[in-house]
């Protein structure tokens, strides 16, 4: 019958020897210490501590490491909001960033007072799409010079949400609840 490895007395001297040459560290503990580093005005050869005993402070000048160059962030700095500001005369104007492909018509006065005869005369028939096709301007511009009256804007917004109630309520319950959640969201963000 053959004996096993670990009960010969060699090996578990080895062994025991072993463990007392090399210990293993505590567990959650690291194998050598953390590095410290030093204190860099303390162990700075060329500063200068002075000591005032009658208010217990200690001040410690401690010269730069090297002189100021024309290039250090201090005198140039890297960010251009820390620079000095130019004169305005030398700053230059940024390249536009689309060229106009045409010089636009400006509307004449006649033009201006015949969209609001036409939309003040019936606003369902000559809607600011209508106007703007028709004046070749933009729908903007005929909602800004032809406003509606308030009690006009009011039933025409009641008229739209009156067909978009109806398209919501061929809504499943599924995409209901979807877009009462984005609505909620919008609400608390």
């Amino acid at each position: 019958m053959l004996r096993s490895i670990a009960s010969a007395p060699s090996f578990t001297r080895a062994y025991a020897t072993k463990l007392a040459k090399w210990p293993r560290p505590k567990p959650g503990t690291a194998e050598r210490p953390a590095y410290h580093a030093p204190d860099p005005l303390l162990n700075n050869p060329k500063a200068v501590v002075t000591e005032l005993p009658d208010e217990d402070l200690t001040f410690i000048h401690r010269p730069p490491p090297t002189a100021p160059s024309p290039f250090s962030l201090t005198t140039n700095p890297v960010s251009p909001l820390l620079r000095p500001r130019p004169p305005q005369a030398e700053m230059p104007l940024p390249p536009p960033s689309r060229t106009p492909s045409k010089e636009l018509p400006r509307a004449s006065g006649q033009t201006m007072s015949e969209i609001r005869r036409l939309r003040a005369l019936d606003p369902e028939r000559y809607t600011c799409g209508v106007l703007a096709r028709k004046f070749n301007v933009t729908r903007g511009f005929v909602q800004a010079i032809a406003a509606l009256k308030k009690s006009q804007r009011k039933s025409k917004k009641r008229a739209q949400e009156l067909v978009h109630q109806q398209a919501r309520d061929k809504w499943s319950e599924k995409k209901t609840t979807l877009m009462m959640i984005k609505t909620k969201r919008r609400e608390l963000w």
